[in-house]
């Protein structure tokens, strides 16, 4: 056997996976294999490198620290594959081909939607499919090979020296706040987020809009008093409607907005959360995925002009009122 016969990438790919999945029992799910075959694949590939690559951890195992040299080693053989695989569609498809997309719900009609739209037109071979997920789980989508391109929340990704990722920033989106119409600070001027410590917030109980709140509102010197727990934003906006309390709101759910809601821009402590897209590294080179890519950069530049030219508006609007 010749020396680089020893790495198997197959099961390599096995120990990747339970590296990232922490038991053999979670790998053999995620790879539609029994705990025996992954046992037996990575006890075969220890035997061809020649090293432990795994050592008894309780009632678990763990990779010895051999096991994370192969792997650093192995993910550069991985992203070159992504390469090659993306060089061979982009000969034999040319300008068509599948490009599979996992975004959280917000992101799916403010930037996914008018995206498609723009490709549909310049390149209508190209066939995009959407897959609404939580910001979280587009990561997992995109790792196990589900999608080709996920748009996620940077608070709620993985960090940017994961090798198995190319992330890409795509906006910073501002929030809102949802003040029932009728509310006293409703036309407040230069109204800012911790003026409203005192309110009562409605946010989800748990997951990422909840942190996005809490974390926002402690930045701003205050915990925020939850009224009420919703996470679609029907439901929150009509309590907010109903007076029942105020909430944060992505600028991108705009579509949202109700005509007994007052959406306020917010002063200098303005929240933002942060957009990003990522791919697995390697795949950026696709032609597809290049093409959905550059279409969503594109979206999102131009939301950004238009909301820093509506910012400057609505600031000009509250310096008159100051003067009048």
């Amino acid at each position: 056997m010749a020396e680089w016969d020893r790495w198997d990438v197959r099961k390599l790919r096995i120990l990747r996976t339970l590296r990232d999945r922490g038991t053999v029992t979670a790998t053999a799910e995620a790879l539609l294999m029994t705990p025996s075959a992954v046992s037996q694949q990575l006890t075969n590939l220890s035997r061809q490198l020649g090293v432990q690559l795994l050592e008894a951890h309780g009632r678990r195992v763990r990779l010895t620290d051999a096991a994370h040299l192969v792997l650093r080693h192995a993910e550069a053989v991985f992203a070159q594959l992504e390469r090659a695989d993306a060089e061979l569609a982009g000969y034999v498809r040319g300008e068509a081909g599948e490009v599979r997309v996992g975004a959280f719900s917000t992101a799916v009609p403010a930037l996914v939607v008018p995206a498609v739209r723009a490709l549909r037109t310049h390149h209508p071979a190209l066939d995009v499919r959407v897959r609404e997920a939580e910001a979280a789980e587009a990561y997992e989508l995109l790792s196990a090979g589900d999608v080709d391109l996920a748009l996620s929340l940077a608070a709620h990704a993985p960090t940017a020296r994961d090798p198995k990722f190319t992330r890409v920033p795509l906006l910073a989106d501002p929030l809102d706040v949802a003040l029932p119409a009728a509310h006293p600070l409703a036309a407040e001027p230069g109204l800012r987020l911790s003026d409203l410590s005192g309110e009562p917030w409605i946010f989800g109980g748990s997951g990422p809009w909840s942190e996005i709140t809490r974390t926002a509102c402690e930045a701003a010197g205050f915990v925020p008093e939850q009224a009420h727990s919703a996470s679609g934003w029907t439901a929150i906006l009509a309590m907010v409607e109903a007076g029942m309390g105020i909430a944060l709101v992505p600028r991108m759910a705009a579509a949202e907005r109700r005509s007994g809601v007052a959406m306020r821009v917010l002063g200098p402590d303005q929240p933002r959360r942060h957009v990003v897209a990522a791919v697995r590294r390697g795949a950026e080179e696709a032609p597809g995925v290049g093409r959905v890519m550059t279409a969503l950069r594109a979206v999102a530049e131009a939301r950004q002009t238009e909301e820093g030219t509506r910012a400057a508006a609505e600031a000009g609007q509250q310096v008159q009122k100051l003067d009048e």
